[in-house]
């Protein structure tokens, strides 16, 4: 057996071994070895293999898979540009806290800067993105190598998990290999290639989970501020769901984004908009925000947490936490929220569930949270009045939301769509919403969603959607290049198409001073014609003209869909001040 072989089918097996179950691949020649490697272990049914030609859409479907799977999923490719391209996906992971692994072919050390073909520096490539890092040594025809390259993947795995630092993350295994690059059929090699007889990890990296057993804990976690507002931003993991589950405890309003796991049916749905009421806040200030997560939606939250003489404490679930306006005064783990609920707490749980009956309601200033309460209601009815039934951004994402079957998942595209969620959805709890929120981009998108889409269906999870911009659609049509035999979720993609970048209209360049730059330069109008497009790839495409066609296209169906919805962005500008004109009336009236 030549060296790159062993290579190959030690590290794929080991990585079977800490868990991995999905691997997405993008061909080239010096990744050969790998690719025959896990070519051979998805035909045995020890993992699921996905093949992209292009290396951008690899890496972001492997974060939709990580993402909605929350296992670490490699992205395998070969040297030069390709790993180049992967970085976009390694930036949104490493904000995001996503258990990306990236392993890049590469040509031998004895290659580098001689000028050899598709060869250059990959170690060090993603710089500080990463986690962990390490160029593997070129495999040689000698004993003593075996135990180093499982040892690596268990050390990588742990990592990405971040088990030990509890710091997931991006990771990045750089493999040099040799020619020849392909089996031949010599199945013999210098020492043994197995792992451990039992097919557990070479390495067992355990984290230590320290319970909260004494009831003590209780009354002081989460804070006894009488005036609490829980303002939740994008999470991963459990931390969103557990702050709506104390913020009910407590009675304390919350202002949730999407894809926080927060937004539930006892969250605020106009909670953005009640914070751009200066006269509801100046009347109903909070004492303090306890912001969990990373919100990055909403210039009033922004506001909010440096409003004078309010408090900010968060909650985070990674060592970088959000304070972009330098105002926090503590910073406390997950566990402390959960100490509000006097039970031991396990984070690593997968299926830890608070009953109703665990969530008793001891609002400490119930005239404050009713007043709240009270807001939100005419709020929302003053919103659905503005909105009406015409085809806009925020009517399309509220009907969406609203149409979805229980146990769907919903990715939502980075811009307007997730804001227009965040602004209009009536807040649900058996719905599953992710987005990219790291780095916040459009790259992407429609491959994320694929990804995760596969992930949530392969464990039994139901049908899967996404809602994105035409900008965000355009920029990763690739996403619809899936080969045959390769496979292919129950995907819904709703295009929300006003032919170009409407969410500049809303920001200061869309003011009329600007007119006379803004169509060519922020709104980049296209003109792409996406039936045909669709029809270039073959994907099942629909049209909507009404909302009425929205909620029947919308209904669960097998393969992959777009489901393309026109509207005018030239009237979202004034759309969105009659919106915050008719909460501000509702509220104060």
């Amino acid at each position: 057996m030549n060296p790159s072989t062993a290579l190959a089918r030690v590290l794929v097996d080991e990585l079977i071994r800490n868990g991995v179950r999905e691997a997405v691949l993008a061909p080239g020649s010096r990744n050969a070895p790998l690719a025959f490697a896990l070519h051979e272990a998805d035909a045995a049914g020890r993992l699921r293999l996905h093949v992209r030609i292009d290396e951008r859409t690899a890496g972001f479907l492997a974060l939709g898979l990580a993402k909605a799977s929350k296992s670490i999923v490699p992205v395998v490719c070969t040297s030069g540009t390709a790993a180049a391209n992967l970085h976009p996906a390694v930036l949104e992971a490493h904000h995001g806290g996503v258990q990306l692994l990236v392993i890049t072919a590469d040509r031998p050390p004895e290659l580098r800067r001689t000028g050899a073909n598709q060869t250059t520096e990959q170690p060090g490539l993603y710089g500080q993105a990463v986690r962990y890092a390490i160029d593997l040594g070129a495999p040689e025809a000698r004993a003593g190598q075996v135990a180093m390259w499982r040892t690596t993947v268990c050390r990588v795995a742990a990592a990405a998990f971040g088990t030990l630092s509890g710091d997931r993350g991006p990771v990045h295994l750089n493999v040099p290999l040799r020619e020849p690059l392909v089996p031949d059929g010599d199945p013999d090699w210098v020492e043994s290639l197995a792992g451990r007889d039992d097919g557990a990890p070479w390495t067992v990296v355990h984290a230590d989970v320290v319970g909260i057993e004494s009831p003590a804990d209780g009354p002081a976690a989460a804070g006894t501020e009488a005036r609490t507002v829980v303002v939740a931003g994008d999470s991963s993991g459990s931390l969103g769901y557990l702050a709506a589950a104390v913020a009910a405890r407590r009675g304390w309003p919350v202002v949730a984004e999407p894809s926080s796991s927060a937004r539930t049916p006892g969250a605020l749905r106009t909670g953005t908009l009640l914070l751009g009421v200066p006269e509801f806040l100046d009347r109903y200030a909070p004492d303090r925000v306890l912001v969990v997560g990373r919100p990055t939606l909403s210039r009033a939250v922004g506001a909010l947490l440096r409003r004078p003489g309010v408090a900010v404490d968060v909650v985070a679930d990674i060592p970088r936490w959000a304070d972009p306006g330098h105002v926090v005064r503590s910073v406390r783990s997950e566990s402390w929220l959960a100490a509000a609920f006097r039970t031991e707490w396990d984070p690593g749980a997968a299926d830890w569930v608070i009953g109703e009956d665990d969530i008793p309601v001891e609002p400490a200033d119930e005239a404050w949270s009713r007043a709240w309460r009270r807001a939100d209601a005419l709020a929302s009815v003053a919103l659905d009045d503005a909105l009406g039934g015409a085809l806009t951004g925020p009517t399309v994402a509220r009907d969406v939301v609203a149409a979805l079957p229980d146990d769907s998942l919903l990715v939502l595209g980075s811009s307007q769509p997730i804001r227009d969620a965040d602004l209009a959805a009536v807040p649900r709890d058996d719905v599953t919403v992710l987005a990219s929120r790291g780095l916040a981009g459009i790259d992407g998108t429609v491959s994320t969603a694929v990804g995760a889409a596969l992930a949530h269906q392969e464990v039994g999870g139901g049908p899967a959607y996404a809602l994105m911009g035409d900008l965000t659609f355009l920029h990763d049509t690739t996403g619809l290049v899936i080969g045959p035999g390769e496979p292919r979720p129950d995907l819904t993609i709703v295009v929300v198409n006003n032919d170009g970048g409407g969410i500049f209209g809303l920001l200061e360049q869309g003011g009329p001073e600007h007119a006379a730059s803004f169509e060519r330069v922020f709104a980049t109008p296209h003109g792409v014609d996406l039936a045909a497009l669709c029809a270039a790839t073959r994907t099942v495409y629909l049209r909507a003209e009404t909302l009425a066609e929205l909620s029947k296209a919308l209904v669960p169906a097998p393969g992959l869909r777009v489901v393309e919805v026109r509207t005018d962005r030239g009237g979202d500008r004034d759309l969105h001040a009659r919106l915050r004109a008719a909460v501000a009336a509702a509220v104060t009236g």
